[in-house]
Protein backbone atom coordinates (compact mmCIF):
# COMPACT_ATOMS: atom_id res chain seq x y z
CA UNK A 1 0.00 0.00 0.00
CA UNK A 2 0.87 3.59 -0.28
CA UNK A 3 1.60 6.49 1.84
CA UNK A 4 0.58 10.09 1.37
CA UNK A 5 3.36 12.70 0.73
CA UNK A 6 5.93 12.96 3.62
CA UNK A 7 5.07 16.64 3.84
CA UNK A 8 1.37 15.41 4.36
CA UNK A 9 2.98 15.01 8.36
CA UNK A 10 3.60 19.45 8.22
CA UNK A 11 -0.40 19.49 7.03
CA UNK A 12 -1.47 16.97 9.76
CA UNK A 13 0.11 19.18 12.43
CA UNK A 14 -0.87 22.51 11.10
CA UNK A 15 -4.59 21.26 10.52
CA UNK A 16 -4.70 20.12 14.29
CA UNK A 17 -3.25 23.36 15.63
CA UNK A 18 -5.41 25.21 14.03
CA UNK A 19 -8.23 23.02 15.05
CA UNK A 20 -7.64 22.72 18.56
CA UNK A 21 -5.31 26.19 19.60
CA UNK A 22 -8.41 28.21 20.40
CA UNK A 23 -10.23 25.54 22.75
CA UNK A 24 -6.57 25.09 24.77
CA UNK A 25 -6.36 28.92 25.42
CA UNK A 26 -9.79 29.32 26.29
CA UNK A 27 -9.29 26.54 28.81
CA UNK A 28 -6.41 27.22 29.88
CA UNK A 29 -7.73 31.05 30.94
CA UNK A 30 -10.71 29.12 32.06
CA UNK A 31 -8.58 26.88 34.19
CA UNK A 32 -6.52 29.23 35.37
CA UNK A 33 -9.31 31.17 37.14
CA UNK A 34 -9.95 28.03 39.03
CA UNK A 35 -6.56 27.67 40.15
CA UNK A 36 -5.19 30.85 41.66
CA UNK A 37 -6.18 33.28 38.61
CA UNK A 38 -8.43 35.32 41.33
CA UNK A 39 -6.40 37.38 43.44
CA UNK A 40 -8.85 37.21 46.00
CA UNK A 41 -11.90 35.20 46.60
CA UNK A 42 -14.09 37.97 48.25
CA UNK A 43 -13.24 40.54 45.58
CA UNK A 44 -14.09 38.11 42.44
CA UNK A 45 -13.74 41.11 39.94
CA UNK A 46 -9.95 41.49 39.37
CA UNK A 47 -8.69 39.26 37.55
CA UNK A 48 -5.02 38.33 37.05
CA UNK A 49 -3.19 37.06 34.41
CA UNK A 50 -1.39 34.19 36.24
CA UNK A 51 -2.82 31.73 33.28
CA UNK A 52 0.27 33.43 31.19
CA UNK A 53 2.43 31.42 33.58
CA UNK A 54 0.36 28.29 32.65
CA UNK A 55 0.78 29.22 28.92
CA UNK A 56 4.49 28.93 29.36
CA UNK A 57 3.65 25.00 30.10
CA UNK A 58 0.45 24.28 28.13
CA UNK A 59 1.51 25.81 24.17
CA UNK A 60 5.19 23.83 24.04
CA UNK A 61 3.80 20.67 25.23
CA UNK A 62 0.35 20.81 22.81
CA UNK A 63 2.85 21.67 19.79
CA UNK A 64 4.82 18.26 20.61
CA UNK A 65 1.60 16.40 20.84
CA UNK A 66 0.37 17.83 17.76
CA UNK A 67 3.59 16.63 16.03
CA UNK A 68 3.33 13.46 17.49
CA UNK A 69 -0.22 13.00 16.38
CA UNK A 70 0.76 14.36 13.31
CA UNK A 71 3.36 11.84 12.63
CA UNK A 72 1.14 9.15 13.96
CA UNK A 73 -1.53 9.70 11.34
CA UNK A 74 0.52 10.00 8.37
CA UNK A 75 2.17 6.37 9.32
CA UNK A 76 -1.22 4.63 9.41
CA UNK A 77 -2.80 6.61 6.31
CA UNK A 78 -2.08 3.93 3.42
CA UNK A 79 -4.02 3.81 0.05
CA UNK A 80 -3.62 1.97 -2.73
CA UNK A 81 -5.61 1.38 -6.03
CA UNK A 82 -6.64 -2.73 -6.59
CA UNK A 83 -8.81 -4.69 -9.52
CA UNK A 84 -11.81 -3.93 -7.84
CA UNK A 85 -11.70 -0.59 -6.02
CA UNK A 86 -9.88 2.48 -4.43
CA UNK A 87 -8.78 0.96 -0.84
CA UNK A 88 -7.99 3.58 2.24
CA UNK A 89 -6.57 2.39 5.42
CA UNK A 90 -6.81 5.44 8.35
CA UNK A 91 -6.37 5.95 11.72
CA UNK A 92 -4.31 5.72 14.99
CA UNK A 93 -6.58 4.46 17.83
CA UNK A 94 -9.79 3.67 15.78
CA UNK A 95 -8.41 2.05 12.29
CA UNK A 96 -11.12 2.12 9.61
CA UNK A 97 -11.12 0.75 6.22
CA UNK A 98 -12.81 1.71 3.46
CA UNK A 99 -12.94 0.32 -0.11
CA UNK A 100 -14.96 2.04 -2.84
CA UNK A 101 -15.70 0.06 -5.98
CA UNK A 102 -14.78 1.62 -9.62
CA UNK A 103 -18.44 0.92 -10.17
CA UNK A 104 -20.04 3.55 -7.83
CA UNK A 105 -17.59 6.21 -8.31
CA UNK A 106 -19.30 9.21 -9.58
CA UNK A 107 -16.86 12.19 -9.76
CA UNK A 108 -13.19 12.61 -8.64
CA UNK A 109 -12.10 16.04 -7.79
CA UNK A 110 -9.37 17.71 -6.39
CA UNK A 111 -9.27 20.36 -3.74
CA UNK A 112 -6.44 22.60 -3.00
CA UNK A 113 -7.05 24.94 0.34
CA UNK A 114 -4.81 27.34 1.33
CA UNK A 115 -2.39 25.14 3.71
CA UNK A 116 -2.63 22.52 1.03
CA UNK A 117 -1.20 25.21 -1.39
CA UNK A 118 1.76 26.38 0.90
CA UNK A 119 2.99 22.73 1.37
CA UNK A 120 2.59 21.88 -2.37
CA UNK A 121 -0.22 19.14 -1.80
CA UNK A 122 -3.80 18.38 -2.66
CA UNK A 123 -6.87 16.77 -1.31
CA UNK A 124 -8.62 13.88 -3.38
CA UNK A 125 -12.27 13.20 -2.97
CA UNK A 126 -13.73 10.41 -4.22
CA UNK A 127 -17.49 11.06 -4.71
CA UNK A 128 -19.96 7.75 -4.62
CA UNK A 129 -23.52 7.63 -5.51
CA UNK A 130 -25.97 7.39 -2.54
CA UNK A 131 -23.47 8.46 -0.10
CA UNK A 132 -21.82 11.80 -1.51
CA UNK A 133 -25.59 12.98 -2.09
CA UNK A 134 -26.61 13.06 1.68
CA UNK A 135 -23.54 14.78 2.55
CA UNK A 136 -21.89 18.35 2.36
CA UNK A 137 -18.75 19.33 1.83
CA UNK A 138 -17.47 18.17 5.40
CA UNK A 139 -19.94 15.23 5.22
CA UNK A 140 -22.03 14.45 8.67
CA UNK A 141 -20.46 15.07 11.50
CA UNK A 142 -17.25 16.22 9.81
CA UNK A 143 -17.38 12.71 7.62
CA UNK A 144 -16.61 14.03 4.03
CA UNK A 145 -16.47 11.99 0.98
CA UNK A 146 -16.21 8.73 1.27
CA UNK A 147 -12.96 8.53 -0.45
CA UNK A 148 -11.04 11.04 0.39
CA UNK A 149 -7.12 11.31 0.58
CA UNK A 150 -5.81 13.78 1.91
CA UNK A 151 -2.35 15.49 1.88
CA UNK A 152 -1.33 13.67 -1.32
CA UNK A 153 1.51 15.79 -4.16
CA UNK A 154 -0.22 17.46 -6.46
CA UNK A 155 1.43 15.66 -9.56
CA UNK A 156 -0.30 12.48 -7.06
CA UNK A 157 -3.59 13.64 -7.12
CA UNK A 158 -3.73 14.11 -10.65
CA UNK A 159 -2.44 11.02 -11.88
CA UNK A 160 -4.61 9.22 -8.66
CA UNK A 161 -7.76 11.51 -10.31
CA UNK A 162 -6.84 10.46 -14.43
CA UNK A 163 -6.68 6.82 -13.00
CA UNK A 164 -9.64 6.70 -11.23
CA UNK A 165 -11.28 7.76 -13.56
CA UNK A 166 -10.11 5.84 -16.21
CA UNK A 167 -10.76 2.59 -14.30
CA UNK A 168 -14.23 3.65 -13.71
CA UNK A 169 -14.81 4.07 -16.84
CA UNK A 170 -14.06 0.73 -18.01
CA UNK A 171 -15.39 -0.74 -14.65
CA UNK A 172 -18.84 0.67 -16.40
CA UNK A 173 -17.96 -0.43 -19.73
CA UNK A 174 -17.43 -4.08 -19.11
CA UNK A 175 -21.38 -4.55 -18.39
CA UNK A 176 -22.08 -3.85 -22.30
Amino acid sequence: MKQLDPKAVWFFFFSSVLRWFIPIIFLSIWGSAFLGGFDNLNNSSEFSFGFLNWLWAIIPAFLILCFVWAKLTYHFYRYDLLDNGFRKESGVIYKKYVTVPYDRIQNVDIDRGILARILGLSDLNIQTAGASAIMSRYGIMGGGAEGRLPAVSMAVGEQLRDELIQRTRQSKNQGL
